[in-house]
């Protein structure tokens, strides 16, 4: 079922929702460099710089901008949230509370509003209490209606971060109708995320699908395949640490991102 050789009786009522989901893992020896991590996280991706992506995917996917909102937090962390549109509104119709995007000095709080549509991120620094273990984590939810569709902006998302680990959720809810009164609960055809994502990028990682086909309910993890040491290392050289130094740290990273990717906490024997 392609969308561009449906008739449809009215609007397009099919809604897509695409969640991602990432984490990056880092080590640090120091509560000195734990602290600095987190900072250099912070500044990397604040509100802004995640305003622009969030923005990008907008253009990617078809839709337009009609509000943003974001927000940096004290003492870490990032929020930015737009409303969209799948087609442009015309300026009499927007309601006065929206800023099409148009960000200005006097605001503090930025949130993105899409017409029928909405963009929304949101980052989580953190660290483990004893293993030294450093999580970046970014969780971005993409929601559209009618014919456009955010899974078009995968790629872009996925090349945005480094990510050791991905989530992907992908979802179509409800129903549209054609002129003869005929349901439609797909408009595009997927078999599973992975048909999304770029053959470079599957071959650096694992993947496993999870796909509910009945429901239009789509999941898909990634995992990186190998642990170049030194993108690890945070404030360390990897030519400062003994051979056996370096193979606890790998051990560290690799249960860490083995606990995230399954969901499940490893036990310690």
């Amino acid at each position: 079922m392609r969308s561009n050789k449906l008739k449809l009786y009215g609007f397009n009522n099919l809604t897509k929702s695409l969640s991602f989901n990432i984490y990056d893992i880092c080590y640090t020896k120091t509560d000195e460099d734990r602290k600095k991590y987190i900072e250099y996280i912070d500044e990397q991706y604040n509100a802004q710089r995640l305003t622009n992506i969030l923005t990008k995917v907008t253009e990617i996917i078809g839709a337009n901008v009609l509000n943003i909102a974001k927000q940096d937090y004290d003492p870490q962390g990032a929020s930015v949230s737009l409303l969209i549109s799948e087609e442009e509104v015309p300026l009499y119709v927007v309601d006065p509370s929206c800023n099409r995007g148009i960000l200005t000095p006097i605001r503090n709080n930025i949130v993105g509003h899409l017409d029928k549509s909405h963009v929304t991120v949101h980052t989580y620094p953190e660290s483990h209490p004893q293993n030294n273990i450093c999580t970046f984590r970014v969780d971005i939810d993409v929601s559209t209606c009618g014919t456009i569709s955010p899974i078009k902006a995968l790629g872009f998302l996925i090349d945005s971060f480094d990510s050791d680990i991905i989530t992907i959720d992908y979802k179509v809810r409800g129903f549209t109708r054609d002129i003869d009164g005929y349901k439609h609960f797909i408009d595009h055809e997927i078999s599973s995320i992975q048909d999304f994502i770029s053959q470079d990028t599957i071959n650096r990682y694992d993947l496993i699908d999870m796909n509910v086909f009945q429901s239009n309910i789509f999941h898909t993890r990634m995992k990186v395949k190998e642990i170049d040491l030194p993108n690890y290392l945070f404030e360390i050289k990897e030519e400062d640490l003994m051979e056996e130094e370096r193979k606890v740290i790998i051990e560290k990273l690799n249960r860490e991102m083995t606990e995230i990717f399954y969901g499940i906490n490893l036990s310690n024997e």
